[in-house]
């Protein structure tokens, strides 16, 4: 059997305005681990759960996306506990209000059919998710 990029570790790939400053964030807000690799000084690894990983590259003068660039499935029990960690962090969780798609959050927070979903700005303005499964 052909193997397929479905076999294959995948990771996450966002920008950043200022590498240092994403790192720091990424590390002590996020709680991301970095990865003693080799770099250019201008990118950052870092590993999530389950062999997830994260790089960060540094491109100046790009802006960030309007979409989630990242997004993380949270244990329903742990979602309120990883919530009030961030918010304790100095994280402020965006309000969406769109009708279209039945999304609607109250105090940064999603609920809709059992799940809960926040989302948030990083220190360069990506999007992040995170997600009660």
């Amino acid at each position: 059997m052909m193997a397929s990029l479905g076999d294959f570790p995948a990771a996450a790939v966002l920008r950043a305005e200022d590498i240092s400053r994403a790192k720091k964030y990424y590390a002590d807000v996020v709680g991301l681990k970095p990865m003693d690799i080799p770099t250019s000084g201008s990118e950052g690894m870092f590993t999530a759960g389950d062999g997830t990983m994260v790089l960060i590259y540094e491109r100046p003068g790009m802006p960030a996306p309007q979409n989630t660039t990242l997004g993380f499935s949270l244990p329903a029990d742990q979602f309120d506990e990883v919530a009030a960690d961030l918010r304790a962090k100095g994280v402020t969780f965006e309000d969406y209000d769109v009708p279209e798609i039945g999304l609607k959050t109250v105090s940064g927070i999603a609920e809709f059919e059992g799940t809960k979903a926040a989302w948030f700005k990083d220190s360069e303005g990506n999007i992040v998710n995170i997600v009660a499964m």
